[in-house]
């Protein structure tokens, strides 16, 4: 669909799988690239383990956006043993809502960085008490 917002530029919402994974995909190239966050990705994910990962990430975007039911498992407890500290959520955050963007504009997309900053706040408030 696309957006009746004038600052959409001609970008649609997100409102598929294929649009979930161009979400992803395009977000987790920025992040393998990026000097604070490429590192701590890639001291637990190795290079043959990528492609899982972004179908996981695909499944879990598409559970909380599209309600696909793909997604089942936690992410806190997969984020919690990691060495990320405030500065990497908001790197994170700042990188998602670039993509989204770039790419997508709508009610979806809007709800897609909400749903980012949430799990950011989460997952940090989360690291600070342990």
């Amino acid at each position: 669909m696309m957006t009746n917002d004038n600052n959409g530029a001609g970008r649609t919402d997100i409102a598929t799988e294929d649009d979930i994974r161009t979400l992803v995909h395009r977000f987790y190239d920025k992040v393998r690239d990026d000097d604070q966050l490429a590192p701590v990705f890639n001291a637990v994910i190795r290079e043959d383990e990528w492609p899982e990962h972004l179908q996981t990430m695909c499944d879990f975007w598409g559970t909380l956006l599209l309600y696909t039911r793909k997604y089942t498992s936690d992410p806190m407890s997969k984020h919690m043993p990691l060495p990320i500290e405030r500065a990497h959520f908001d790197r994170w955050l700042s990188l998602f809502g670039q993509t989204v963007d770039e790419h997508f504009a709508g009610e979806v997309a809007s709800e897609a960085k909400r749903r980012a900053a949430n799990i950011a706040r989460v997952m940090n408030s989360m690291k600070s008490r342990s």
